[in-house]
Formats: structure tokens, sequence, C-alpha cells
């Protein structure tokens, strides 16, 4: 169901009333702060956006407020959201941002999900003076497009896919097949990966595109079966990444590595396949909860609100991050938007998921990193330094 643009004064406000009640003079003055996003709640990014974004805002506003607000240069103010559904419609992103930016002049904004979103909207906030900070976008492009006003919090697909090639030629992998997604996403790492493979000793076997929305993978899997990889790269969102899993089960496609993109960290995709079939399965990951004890803390509010539904182990983490980064620059400089570009850019910021430092848009503090399912955890395996827990080198048949 399609949702309308709604107002959003979280529980937490209860608690700044409550407070009020025996100091009304500390809250009775202060506005709200009014932060406004649009969100995919309907259509194909959903499963993207309401794992790794939108419960993040929820839950960072909700604690705000319970502490009587958001903190601005010393005063607590209450967080107001002001949200709609984009419907996975990037015409429909690029319209609410104009909405809230040029006309309703929210104090804030919080970025939407995926790259092709951000990708349309990131001329707009620079052009509008807000800053943006994107916890799930992944393009090259948008750091070449030098925007002032965008941060990217991700790390970008040539660490990332600097970080997988070099964990595969470390433990001794020669032929690789790769599938991937044809639209940015997909096309930018794929590159990424072709130079990062340059001089590894690793060769491509195998690479095929598809359409976003596929339905069916079985056809290019069982070419690559008959081919006998050491390793199987899927630059994937969320539906694809559990399609090309259930299907190589399918068809018997059981490469020593196994590694898909977007959804590989989500818990839907343990639920999906089961601890044990997801077991060995590599992907994009960043953090867990033996990262860091704020990390800790942030997993455990997160699945106590939610009934048990845990953040991924990547973009979420990023998320949060960012929300911590813009709570930190607000508290700093106030709601002046040109401080806040200007304290986010230049400062390293402290975050669960560690040191991140921006040069221009690109987070350069936080290397790339490939998690893999163990024991129902999806631990970091790579960089060693980084590690929660060491790489199983020989994934175990699908179960």
């Amino acid at each position: 169901m399609v949702q309308n643009t709604k107002r959003t004064l979280l529980k937490g406000a209860a608690a700044a009333a409550g407070a009020a009640a025996f100091a009304p003079h500390l809250f009775a003055a202060e506005p709200p702060v009014r932060i406004g996003y649009t969100m995919s709640r309907t259509g194909p990014w959903t499963g993207g956006a309401q794992v790794s974004q939108e419960p993040n805002y929820l839950l960072w506003a909700e604690q705000q407020n319970a502490a009587g607000g958001l903190l601005v240069k010393g005063v607590r103010r209450p967080i107001e959201l002001i949200s709609s559904d984009d419907r996975s419609d990037t015409e429909t992103v690029v319209r609410t941002y104009e909405k809230l930016m040029g006309s309703d002049k929210v104090d804030l904004v919080l970025p939407p999900w995926g790259s092709n979103a951000n990708f349309a909207v990131a001329p707009l906030a620079n052009r509008f003076g807000y800053p943006f900070l994107a916890p799930t976008a992944l393009s090259k492009r948008l750091v070449e497009m030098k925007l002032p006003y965008f941060f990217l919090l991700l790390q970008q697909p040539k660490p990332m896919c600097d970080a997988l090639v070099d964990m595969l030629k470390a433990a001794g992998a020669k032929t690789i097949a790769v599938i991937y997604v044809d639209d940015l996403f997909g096309l930018e790492n794929y590159a990424a990966l072709r130079v990062a493979l340059q001089g590894s000793g690793i060769s491509m076997v195998e690479d095929k595109s598809y359409p976003a929305g596929v339905k069916d993978l079985s056809p290019v899997l069982r070419s690559m079966k008959e081919k006998n990889p050491d390793a199987f790269v899927g630059f994937t969102y969320p539906p694809d990444t559990i399609l090309a899993s259930k299907q190589a089960k399918e068809v018997g496609f059981n490469p020593k590595f196994f590694y898909a993109s977007v959804g590989t960290a989500f818990q839907l995709y343990k639920n999906v396949m089961t601890p044990a079939g997801a077991e060995g399965v590599l992907g994009m990951g960043s953090w867990n909860g033996k990262t860091s004890p704020g990390a800790k803390a942030y997993f455990d509010a997160h699945t106590k609100k939610f009934g048990g539904k845990e953040p991924d182990r990547w973009a979420s983490g990023a998320t949060w991050a960012g929300l911590e980064i813009l709570t930190a620059a607000v508290a700093k400089v106030g709601l002046d938007r040109k401080a806040l570009r200007d304290y986010i850019a230049a400062g390293t910021h402290k975050t669960i998921i560690g040191d991140i430092k921006f040069t221009g848009s690109e987070n350069t503090a936080t290397p790339g990193t490939v998690s893999q399912w163990q024991n129902g955890e999806f631990e970091v395996v790579w960089p060693k330094n980084l590690a929660t827990a060491p790489l199983n080198a020989n994934k175990p048949a699908w179960k």
C-alpha cells in the first residue's frame, strides 16, 4: 500500500513531555527539528530499504527524543520526521526531495535507498545545500561528480573488489565466474572487479549480466557449473542474491567460494537459506556485534525495538554511523547547513564501525571487507586485521 507523507514525533517525545511537566521552561519554547526523507515501502527496493535504512531512522529518532530531543548546540529539540513512500521510483524520489528542500524547507534531510536514487537526488541536495550522508550508495561516478554536500559512507567498488580479489588470491583461487545486475551498481562493481583481477593470477572463465527483476538465473548457473570455477561472484540485489543462491543449490553449483552482494548480510538470507544452507557463503559485509561495544549496543537496541529483526551486517552499520556523525555535527555547530557540511568534510569521525573520514565525497578510512556466514553469524573474514573470524576457504555443500 502506498503511504502518503507522514509526520512523526516519535514515542520518545513523551519522555520529554513528562519532563516538561517539571521544568516547562526547558521544553515549551523549543520547536521540533524537522527532518525529511523518502523511503521505499513498496516496489522492488523495499527489501533493502526496510532492512538497511528506515528502521534505523526510526530507532535513532526515538532514542534522541527519549533523551529529550536532538542536541542542537546545547539545546534539546524534539525530532519530527516527515517521510513518504517513494514506491521505488526515481522520479518520485527527486520530486519529493525537491519539495522537502525547496518549498517545505525542512531543517535536515536523510537519504533514500540505493545507488540509483542517490545518484538522481545528489545534485539536487548540492544545489539546495543540504548535507547528505548516504549509507546505501555505491558509485564511482558519485565520487567523480565532486559534490561538496554529498558523502558516501559505504566502501566503494574499488576497495571492496580489491579486498575480495586479495582474499581469493591468498586462499589459492585460480578461476572465477561472475554475474552482475545491469545497472549502475552492477556495472561499476563488475568494472572494478576486472581491474582488480589484473595481475592476480585469477582468470575469469565466464561473465554474464542480467536485467533487474530477473526471475530465472539457472541457465547461466548451469553453464558456470560446467566450467567448474573456484569462485562465483554475483553483484546482486537482495531478491537476486537469494534467487542465485537457491538456484545454485538446485543445479548443484557449489564452488569453493560463493560470493553474493546486497542482501547476503541480511537476517532474511540466513532465514531463507537456513543457517546450515547459508554456511560458508561470502558477501558484502563490514561489521557485526563483535566489531565494537557500540556495535553490540546498537545491534541489541535494534533487535529489541523491531521484535527480533536484526540489522544487516553491512549497510545498516553505515546508516547508523551516518546518524552518529550527523548527531555529533548538529551538537557542535547547530543546524547551519554550510557549517554542518564543513564539520562532516573536515573531521575523522568515531562510529560503531570504526573511524570514518571523507576525501571529497568518499569515505576513505573504511577499508574494503569481505564477510562470511559461519555458525549463524555473518563474520568479517577479510582483511585479517578487521576479522571477527578466520576465513573458511572451502564452502561446504548446500544444505
